[in-house]
Formats: structure tokens, sequence, C-alpha cells
């Protein structure tokens, strides 16, 4: 399954250009670059897996939006051609929800 990097849209303005502003053994905090605003994506298990999923060419930066699988904690986790989140290391098929939203 092909995949590309993972995109998020702020839930205060709407704008992708949000960034990842910290590191996977702290915490998930992201900013938007337009508004300021922070929040901290995470996931859950929808209960179906994939096979055969591939990784982004090219992969994503240190500061490209990312969030933890909810079945396995892998940061690997990628969008589908359709806009689904997939963990390439287990194939959970994830679902998105952003918290800890501090407008900026």
């Amino acid at each position: 399954m092909k995949t590309r990097k993972l995109a998020i849209s702020c839930p205060q303005c709407g704008s992708g250009a949000a960034f990842y502003s910290c590191t996977p053994n702290c915490c998930f905090n992201h900013v938007c670059a337009d508004c300021g605003t922070t929040f901290e994506p995470m996931t859950t298990a929808t209960g179906r897996t994939v096979s055969g999923v591939t990784p982004p060419d090219p992969l994503p930066e240190a500061g490209d939006p990312t969030a933890a699988c909810a079945k396995c904690d892998s940061t690997a986790v990628y969008m589908t051609e359709d806009g689904s989140l997939v963990c390439e290391k287990c194939g959970a098929l994830l679902v998105l929800e952003l918290t800890e939203v501090c407008p900026g």
C-alpha cells in the first residue's frame, strides 16, 4: 500500500502549515505557523489492519507532522492515497484526533 507524509490542518484556522515542535520521547506538540495555535495529535485504532504498507518517498523530516500509532506506539504513521491513516510498522488503520488545542 502506497503512502504519503502525514498532513494535519490547524484546528483553529484550517491552515496546512502545521509543524512538529518537540521530540517523540517528550510530547507531540504541534504549532500552526499561520496563527500560532498549538495542539497534539493522537490516534485511535479502528480494529482493522492492512499489509504491504510502504513508507512515503521521501520520508518525513523532523519538523513534519507526526502522531503515534494507538496500537504499537510507532511514529511511522502515514496517509494512504484516500486520506486514511495507517501505521507502517503494524498495519493498523487509524483515526486522527487533535487534542490539547490552545489557540494562538
